[in-house]
């Protein structure tokens, strides 16, 4: 064993930190803002690896605009006086300019970062969390898991689920041959799928379970954004996408070469194109589930500062906290909760991290969340 692997082996940090997008930076600032030094972050790939690999052609649906003059965050900042739209000069991102604007961000505040570490395993031993990789082990007192959505797609929403393609494998969809296509699922994903395939001119059958276009709520957690709703009224989405609602897939199966994908209900469709599915994601969270209890959804059990209630001092940020009813699946959301952890970790290490206090100007210290029980839809 070398040097630099048995200090590696002996250290043991404040806050381990497992995973670089949005979540993961943005609560690595947090723990700055607290006064937290003895800590590290570590990714597999590098800062905004999952934004990195969005199809070219897809932006954030959440708009950026610099606000920060006037006591506002823009609504994709991960951070305190952080503005996308301002460094980057866009109101709508693409993935891989936002994964730029993460690596500023993370250099600014200079993060303690180490890329190529491929968390395996996540225990605990007396009081101290032993995080395993194929590179190192990694001791911490406090572990956080921020690492995302975008590298787990869920492959198998039905049988056959195999002969179709997920949306998120698709680097740029000008590179998808045929001229008709089937998606599976209307939600984000899946409207821009359409939108895109539709402007290079292609046709689309856009199939959802529900009709995600036609909800009535303003909760963006559950319905679509306006900026999707408003290219869903664009002449080529509107002469090219045929939407196909309250329709639920069983099966897709190959039959010589045409592909057909069969509905619970007995219907059938068929293209020689093969499908694609914008079905969601599992999330990492479930690489880590035997260490949360698990709602009946399926999400992690937190308890008011996004702890596990049966594994102490590991803690959730990102798209996949839930409380409750309340969904914190968009940057907005789950950046409001940044603060609550780096708190409560700050809080048993025994510091004041009286910083903290300042992102409720800025909208970031949701500690109340029976304030976000009615929906407003004024």
């Amino acid at each position: 064993m070398s040097q630099s692997q048995k200090t590696e082996a002996d250290h043991v940090y404040d806050v381990l930190v497992v995973g670089m997008g949005a979540a993961g930076v943005g609560i690595g600032v947090a723990l700055r803002h607290a006064g937290i030094d003895n800590f590290l972050t570590v990714d597999r790939h590098g800062i905004g690896a999952s934004f990195e690999r969005w199809p070219d052609e897809m932006r954030f649906i959440t708009p950026s605009f610099p606000t920060n003059s006037i006591g506002m965050l823009d609504i994709n900042s991960i951070a305190i006086g952080a503005s996308p739209a301002f460094g980057l000069q866009t109101e709508h991102p693409t993935g891989k300019q936002y994964a730029s604007h993460l690596r500023g961000v993370a250099k600014f505040f200079e993060l303690p970062i180490r890329t190529g570490i491929d968390v395996t395993k996540v225990s605990k031993v007396d009081d101290i969390f032993h995080v395993q990789s194929d590179a190192d082990t990694f001791k911490a007192k406090h572990v956080i898991w921020a690492a995302g959505d975008f590298m787990y797609p869920r492959l198998n929403a039905f049988a056959g689920s195999e002969h179709c393609r997920h949306a998120a494998t698709i680097d740029s969809y000008k590179d998808l041959e045929g001229d008709d296509f089937i998606i599976v699922g209307g939600y984000e994903s899946g409207v821009d799928a359409a939108y895109n395939l539709a402007k290079l001119g292609k046709r689309v059958r856009l199939i959802d379970r529900e009709a995600p276009w036609a909800l009535g709520t303003s909760d963006p957690s559950v319905a679509l954004s306006t900026y999707s709703l408003e290219r869903m009224r664009s002449d080529s989405f509107k002469d090219r996408v045929e939407l196909i609602p309250e329709t639920s897939i069983s099966s897709a199966s190959r039959v010589g070469d045409m592909y057909q994908l069969t509905t619970i209900d007995g219907q059938t469709f068929n293209s020689r194109t093969q499908p694609l599915v914008a079905a969601g994601f599992n999330g990492s969270h479930t690489l880590v589930s035997d260490l949360f209890e698990a709602r009946d959804d399926g999400f992690p059990v937190l308890n008011e500062d996004d702890e596990s209630t049966i594994s102490p001092g590991l803690f959730l940020v990102g798209a996949a906290v839930r409380h409750e009813n309340l969904i914190f699946c968009f940057i907005f959301k789950y950046r409001q909760r940044f603060a609550v952890v780096a708190k409560a970790i700050a809080t048993s290490l025994g510091l004041p991290a009286e910083y903290l206090e300042t992102y409720r100007d800025w909208g970031m210290y949701l500690d109340d969340l029976s304030c976000c029980g009615e929906e407003c839809v004024c």
